[in-house]
């Protein structure tokens, strides 16, 4: 018996239109999503933008050199006038200019120099122009020197940390077994002149390293002498003790 021809079923041209629903379904699913990411909340963009101006709107904590020897840097403003008062000068940037009237001719010739950061000023006197080789008495220019000195720093609160320092020459005397005992003994002296000079001895301290931090090479005379040094710091910050590094 002959087996029947199944009929062929037609062709069916629509069925491209499932594609294009799905392709149509996940074109708005995506912008949907992309709408909503690029939505930005006015209320917390508000706080983020002040929030940020803030952050950038703080005053610079970055170390600055006090401007030594020019004009004032803090002043204030008279009232309705609108006319400026007197313009005060920072106590370590009056202390640096009397320093350099009183001892022109000690800076010019490198004998004693004039540092200064935002936290303190610093005094370098060469030792040979206060003390004898391998000594801690002072010679009669060295009260002179210190008491100039003195006479300036008297009238401020700020601390004083007076630091002796030796080269590297061994010295055995029975004052000073070691340069430790020089250097302290140096430093000590000046603090004892300046205290006899007007300044409050609460506001001083004597410090010795000795040998141990040089400035300079120890192996000539010309750095052994750049070693050999007496420094004044003279902090700004006028409450309680402070360091060299000027850390409160």
């Amino acid at each position: 018996m002959a087996r029947r021809r199944r009929q062929e079923e037609p062709p069916n041209h629509e069925r491209w239109l499932i594609s294009y629903a799905d392709f149509i379904t996940l074109l708005f699913a995506f912008f949907v999503v992309m709408y909503a990411i690029s939505s930005v909340n006015e209320g917390k963009y508000k706080v983020l933008s002040e929030a940020m101006e803030g952050i950038f709107a703080q005053p610079e904590k970055s170390m600055k050199p006090i401007p030594v020897g020019q004009e004032p840097v803090r002043g204030t403003e008279a009232g309705a006038g609108g006319q400026e008062g007197e313009i005060e000068k920072e106590p370590l940037v009056r202390i640096a200019d009397e320093v350099r009237d009183q001892f022109s001719s000690l800076l010019g010739d490198g004998q004693l120099q004039v540092r200064a950061n935002e936290m303190w000023l610093e005094l370098e006197l060469s030792s040979s122009l206060l003390f004898p080789v391998g000594d801690a008495v002072p010679r009669q220019e060295g009260f002179d020197i210190v008491e100039k000195i003195a006479k300036i720093l008297a009238p401020y609160d700020n601390p004083i940390q007076v630091e002796g320092f030796t080269d590297n020459l061994p010295i055995r005397t029975a004052l000073y077994p070691t340069n430790w005992e020089l250097s302290a003994a140096r430093a000590a002296s000046i603090v004892r002149m300046m205290v006899m000079d007007g300044v409050a001895p609460e506001r001083l301290a004597a410090v010795g390293y000795g040998e141990y931090q040089p400035v300079a090479s120890n192996e000539t005379a010309e750095g052994r002498a750049k070693n050999r040094r007496v420094v004044l710091i003279i902090s700004r910050n006028t409450e309680g003790r402070h360091g060299r590094a000027g850390t409160p």
